[in-house]
C-alpha cells in the first residue's frame, strides 16, 4: 500500500477541484488559460490540504523508528519521545517512502508561489483588459502590474542591500529562502485570522438559522428586494453601454481601419441588440476622414472592457434572480406543506428541470415531506451544535497551543495519545477532521464575501475570469500559513514544541523560523490569539452594523430598512408567482384543448385534404372533357366561351350526382 493513498488522494482532489471549479466557472465561454491557471491553483491548495496527514502520520512512524533504532543513551541526549519496543512500531497502511514527500511538497509549494505572486496577477490584468489583440492585452497587464511588480523588487532589493552593508549578518541562500517564506507566510496568517474569525462563528450560526423555515424565507424576501435593484441598475448599465456602441458602430463604417475592432466589439454584445445594430447599419456608405471625428483605439479599448463588464453582470444578475425565485417558492411551498395532514409534499410549480428518474424513485413527495418538515431541522441544529463544539476548540487551542508544559491545545492532546499506541486510522482521521475544518472555516469565507464588483463569485457558471483568478490568489496565499498553524495546533512543529524530534516533511521545505526570532516567537504565537475578538465581533454582527451605518444594506431582524426591504422583495416575489401561475395555466389550457379536439382536428384536415384532392381530380376530367369537347366545333358563340370558363374553375364535390353540364352544376349552387 506504500504510495497508494497518495496516488488515490492526488486523483480525488483532482476531480473536487474540476467539480467546484465547473460549479463557478464557464468551461465553453471564458478562456482556456483562465480555467486552467484557476484549476491548479484550488488544486494545489486542495492537495496541500488533504496530503497533510499522510505526512503526519509518516512522520511519526519515522520517529518512532528512529527512536527505536538508537541506543537510551542516544536518544535521551536527541529524543524526547521514546518506543519502549520496536514491536509497536507498526508500518501506517498510507506509508510513504522516505524521500518522496519532500520532493512532493517542494513542487507544491513553489508552484503555489509561482501561481499567487507572478502568474495569477498578470493574467487577473490580461483577462480584464480590453485590447483586440493578445500583444495590446500584454501590454496593458505589464503596465498594470509595474508597480505590483516593483514594488516587491524595491523591498527584496533594499533588504538584500541591508544584509549586504550590514556585517553583522551572514546569510546564506538558504536563510534568504528562509526569510522570503516567512514573509509571505506572515502576509497570508494576517488575512487567515480575519476570515478564520468569521468562519467559526457564521458557519454554525447559518446552520443554526437553517432549522428556522421563517428566518430563511424572511432572508429570501429580502434578497430578492436587493437583486432587483442590482438587476434594474444592470440593465440599465447595459443599455447606456450598447447605445454607446450604437453610436460607434454608425459612425465606423466597412471600409474604416478601426472597424475590425468595431466587429470585435459586436460580437460580445447579446444577440438582440447585435441584430438591432445591424438592422440600423448604412454600410454603404464610405467614411470620410476630414468631415467626422472617429474615436480613437484607446477608447475603443475601454468601450470593449465596458462591454465584456456590463453583459457579464447583466448575466449574472438575470441567472441569480431565476435560482433566487426558485428558491422563494421552495420555502414558501415547506411553510404551506408544514401543515398538511396527507404528509405528502406538494409543489406549486413542477420542477423545470428533467428530474432523476432514480431519485424520483427513492425521493418520493411523502419521504420529501418528512425530511424538509421533520427531518432537516433537527438536522440541521445537531450539525450546528456539533460545528459550534469544533469552533470552541479551535478558540481554545489557537490561545492555548504555545504551551507545551502543560499540554493545553486540545488537538495536541488527542494526537499525542494516539501516538502513544501508534493508531495510525485514529491519528489521520483526527489530523483530517482538524485541517478539513480549518479549511472550510476559511475558504467559505472567500467564497462569500463581496467586494463590490470587484471580486464576487457566483455560482451556476456566473463568476467571472478576473474573480476566478483572485480566488486562486488566495487560496494560494492562505494555504501555507493555515497549514503552519494546524501544525503548530497539534505540536508538529519543531518551532511550537520546542522538541529536537524529527519534522515533518512539509515543515523541512519552510525552513527553520529561527533566523527571524520575532517572527518566530512573537507574531506566530500571539497573533493568533486575536481569534477571540474576531469571533466575538462577528457573534454581536458589529461588522454588518458598520456596513448598515454606510449605506450597505445587510440584513438584520431589528432594522426598520430590513423590514421594509422584506416587504418589497415578498410582493416582488408575489407578483412573479401570478406570472408564473398565469403561465402554467396557459399551458395547461392550450394543452388539453389539444388533447381533446386534437385528434378531430386531425381527422378533419384529412378529410378536407381527400376531398381537395378529389375535386382537383375531378376538375381536371371535367375540364378535359369540356376541352375535348368544344374544340371539334370552331364557330362558338360567347355565351359557350363563358361556360368553358366557368366549367374550368375547380367544382364542387358531390358524391350523388356528378354531372359534367356546367349549367346544371350553376343551377344546382
Amino acid at each position: 500500500m506504500s504510495g497508494a493513498a497518495l496516488g488515490l488522494e492526488i486523483v480525488f482532489v483532482f476531480f473536487l477541484a474540476l467539480f467546484l471549479l465547473h460549479r463557478y466557472g464557464d468551461f465553453k465561454k471564458q478562456h482556456r488559460l483562465v480555467i486552467i491557471a484557476t484549476l491548479l491553483a484550488w488544486y494545489l491548495c486542495f492537495l496541500i490540504v488533504f496530503i497533510l496527514p499522510l505526512d503526519v502520520s509518516t512522520t511519526i512512524y519515522n520517529r518512532c523508528k528512529l527512536a527505536a533504532n538508537s541506543s537510551p543513551a542516544e536518544s535521551n541526549g536527541s529524543y524526547v519521545t521514546l518506543a519502549p519496543s520496536k514491536q509497536k512500531c507498526f508500518k501506517p497502511w498510507s506509508y510513504i517512502p522516505n524521500g518522496i514527500m519532500p520532493i512532493f511538497w517542494r513542487v507544491v509549494y513553489w508552484t503555489s508561489q509561482f501561481l499567487t505572486w507572478i502568474l495569477l496577477p498578470f493574467m487577473q490584468s490580461y483577462a480584464r483588459s480590453g485590447g483586440f489583440s493578445i500583444t495590446g492585452k500584454i501590454k496593458t497587464a505589464l503596465i498594470e502590474n509595474a508597480i505590483y511588480y516593483g514594488t516587491y523588487l524595491l523591498i527584496f532589493g533594499a533588504f538584500l542591500i541591508y544584509v549586504a552593508v550590514n556585517p553583522n549578518f551572514n546569510l546564506q541562500w538558504s536563510q534568504l529562502q528562509t526569510i522570503g517564506i516567512a514573509a509571505a507566510n506572515t502576509w497570508g496568517l494576517f488575512l487567515l485570522v480575519l476570515l478564520l474569525g468569521y468562519g467559526l462563528v457564521e458557519i454554525p450560526r447559518s446552520h443554526w438559522n437553517g432549522a428556522k423555515r421563517g428566518y430563511l424565507l424572511m432572508k429570501t424576501y429580502f434578497k430578492a428586494a436587493k437583486l432587483m435593484t442590482e438587476k434594474a441598475d444592470a440593465e440599465e448599465n447595459l443599455e447606456d453601454i450598447m447605445e454607446e456602441v450604437r453610436k460607434v458602430s454608425e459612425s465606423i463604417k466597412y471600409n474604416h481601419p478601426l472597424r475590425k475592432c468595431v466587429d470585435t466589439i459586436l460580437k460580445k454584445c447579446p444577440t438582440e441588440y447585435q441584430e438591432r445594430m445591424g438592422r440600423n447599419m448604412d454600410d454603404y456608405e464610405d467614411f470620410d476622414e476630414r468631415q467626422n471625428s472617429y474615436p480613437s483605439e484607446k477608447s475603443l479599448v475601454k468601450l470593449h472592457k465596458q462591454v465584456i463588464y456590463s453583459v457579464q453582470r447583466h448575466r449574472r444578475t438575470q441567472v441569480q434572480w431565476q435560482i433566487l425565485l426558485e428558491q422563494a417558492f421552495y420555502l414558501e411551498d415547506v411553510a404551506k406543506n408544514e401543515t398538511s395532514a396527507t404528509r405528502q409534499f406538494v409543489h406549486t410549480f413542477h420542477s423545470q428541470e428533467p428530474e432523476n428518474k432514480i431519485i424520483q424513485y427513492f425521493y418520493t413527495p411523502t419521504v420529501e415531506w418528512y425530511w424538509e418538515c421533520l427531518l432537516r431541522p433537527w438536522f440541521y441544529r445537531v450539525l450546528a451544535v456539533v460545528l459550534a463544539t469544533f469552533s470552541v476548540i479551535v478558540v481554545w487551542s489557537e490561545c492555548t497551543f504555545f504551551s507545551t508544559q502543560p499540554v493545553l491545545s486540545l488537538f495536541a492532546v488527542f494526537i499525542q495519545l494516539a501516538e502513544k499506541t501508534y493508531n495510525y486510522i485514529y491519528i489521520e482521521m483526527a489530523c483530517f477532521l482538524t485541517i478539513f475544518f480549518l479549511s472550510i472555516c476559511v475558504y467559505s469565507t472567500v467564497f462569500r464575501i463581496r467586494v463590490f464588483n470587484y471580486y464576487y463569485l457566483a455560482s451556476h457558471h456566473q463568476t467571472d475570469a478576473y474573480s476566478l483568478l483572485f480566488s486562486g490568489m488566495l487560496f494560494c496565499r492562505l494555504t501555507p500559513p493555515l497549514c503552519l498553524n494546524f501544525l503548530g495546533l497539534t505540536h508538529m512543529d519543531a518551532t511550537i514544541s520546542h522538541k529536537n524530534t524529527q519534522p515533518t516533511a512539509y515543515t523541512s521545505i519552510m525552513g527553520s523560523m529561527r533566523v527571524l526570532s520575532f517572527i518566530a516567537d512573537g507574531f506566530y504565537i500571539y497573533y493568533p490569539m486575536l481569534v477571540v475578538i474576531l469571533c466575538i465581533a462577528t457573534y454581536f454582527s458589529l461588522g454588518t452594523r458598520c456596513l448598515n451605518l454606510l449605506g450597505f444594506q445587510q440584513f438584520m431582524g431589528d432594522s426598520e430598512m430590513t423590514s421594509d426591504l422584506i416587504d418589497e422583495g415578498k410582493e416582488l416575489i408575489r407578483r412573479e408567482k401570478r406570472k408564473r401561475q398565469r403561465q402554467e395555466e396557459g399551458e395547461n389550457r392550450r394543452r388539453e384543448w389539444k388533447e381533446r379536439y386534437g385528434n378531430r382536428d386531425d381527422s378533419a384536415r384529412n378529410r378536407v385534404a381527400h376531398t381537395d384532392q378529389k375535386e382537383s381530380s375531378f376538375s381536371e376530367t371535367n375540364t378535359n372533357r369540356t376541352l375535348s369537347k368544344y374544340t371539334r366545333s370552331n364557330g362558338r358563340t360567347e355565351r359557350d366561351r363563358i361556360e368553358l370558363l366557368q366549367d374550368a374553375e375547380p367544382l364542387d364535390f358531390n358524391a350523388d350526382s356528378i354531372n359534367d353540364d356546367p349549367l346544371e352544376l350553376d343551377s344546382g349552387r
